[in-house]
């Protein structure tokens, strides 16, 4: 599914550069297939505002489906931003305003970095909760990723999350509960995928609310899950998108944290993230730093350029799998217009039964 550079967007420029189909409006008009236009909330702080654009239009940019993907960026009132991440938005998001009035056939919210104790109390509360009760009224299906999935389950499913004994971050093995439904057709049985995160929900709590659970770890809880009707809203609370180098980078801001001293202890490695060659040179540079500090001197410069290609990745393919998934039921459920919500042949309660022969199934009832 090729992107369509339709903006000024300067992800749209990387991608291309990194071997992504990107094509011209004008390119695009030619092929004379759908398009397909796909809001991005982006409620990710500044210093990870620009990399999760580029995330998640990989995972948009390597479908299968015959169509040609616009993806329309925007945030909400409320988010603070500063310096050349505030410069990024006013200069390449659109306002919701003008999203809503042309509609949208499908819908990513972000996931964010918490502040509050209470998620309400987050900044991004209320323009986030304005855009979903549009989106339930207007848009056929809206991906939640990781602290949006604990907003929206506790905004439509009153599921309060939990607060975890410790940062759950790593790479977890996850197994497919449900593997006729069709998000996970054709996908491993057993797949990897990173987590971070600090709070979660349960399979318990969300299936006590009428959600379907798809992907759980043991280790880590759940990775996936839907509504009741099996698409309108999908839970990400996982990161199917991260790069291979994410948690590198999480780990050295965790690290920097612990050396201006507003953490008080080192930060622990990601579970089942680095290996054993990665450790042994994280582990001389933790003396390095220790050393340092105790001798008020300049500590050494964090080794990520050393430990990047000692990096595996186990989850990438997963995340493009489930993604093509995704979008092949939203261009078989969708109205080609953006203003309408559902073709004419989708029963807006029981949706699944519209997607044909991509379902493969039938069985599921509206409860969102």
């Amino acid at each position: 599914m090729p992107l369509v550079a339709h903006s000024g967007l300067p992800a749209f420029a990387r991608l291309r550069r990194e071997g992504h189909e990107v094509l011209t409006p004008l390119q695009a008009r030619a092929l004379e297939v759908r398009e397909l236009h796909v809001g991005l909330l982006n409620l990710m702080p500044d210093a990870a505002l620009e990399a999760t654009e580029r995330q998640f239009m990989r995972l948009l940019a390597s479908s299968t489906q015959l169509a040609c993907i616009h993806v329309h960026p925007f945030t909400v009132s409320g988010v603070p931003r500063e310096g050349g991440a505030r410069a990024h938005v006013e200069s390449y998001y659109e306002d919701f305003a003008e999203v809503r009035r042309a509609g949208l056939h499908a819908l990513i919210v972000t996931g964010a970095n918490p502040r509050c104790p209470e998620l309400s109390q987050e900044p991004f509360w209320d323009g986030m909760s304005q855009v979903i009760e549009w989106a339930l009224k207007h848009v056929p299906s809206t991906v939640c990723s990781c602290l949006a999935t604990h907003a929206v389950v506790r905004r439509y499913h009153q599921i309060e999350r939990i607060k975890l004994p410790a940062k759950r971050w790593g790479v977890y093995s996850h197994r497919v509960l449900d593997t006729g439904h069709p998000l996970v057709r054709n996908t491993n049985t057993r797949f990897d995928a990173p987590h971070s995160h600090v709070y979660e929900v349960t399979r318990e709590q969300l299936e006590s609310a009428g959600v379907k659970v798809l992907a759980e770890s043991e280790e880590a809880g759940v990775h996936l899950a839907v509504s009741g009707d099996g698409i309108r809203l999908v839970y990400f609370q996982g990161h199917p998108e991260y790069d291979t180098n994410s948690l590198l980078k999480e780990y050295k801001r965790e690290l920097e944290r612990f050396i201006r001293g507003e953490r008080p202890e080192y930060p622990p490695f990601p579970d089942h993230y680095f290996p054993e060659d990665a450790r042994e040179r994280l582990g001389e540079h933790q003396r390095e730093v220790c050393a340092a500090l105790d001798g008020d001197r300049p500590v050494s410069d964090f080794p990520e350029s050393a430990l990047g290609p000692l990096l595996d990745n186990t989850w990438t393919d997963t995340g493009k799998a489930l993604f093509n998934n995704w979008l092949g039921l939203v261009c078989s459920l969708a109205h080609r217009n953006r203003g309408e919500l559902f073709a004419s042949h989708v029963d807006p309660l029981n949706p699944l039964d519209g997607a044909g022969s991509l379902s493969g199934r039938s069985h599921y009832s509206a409860s969102a």
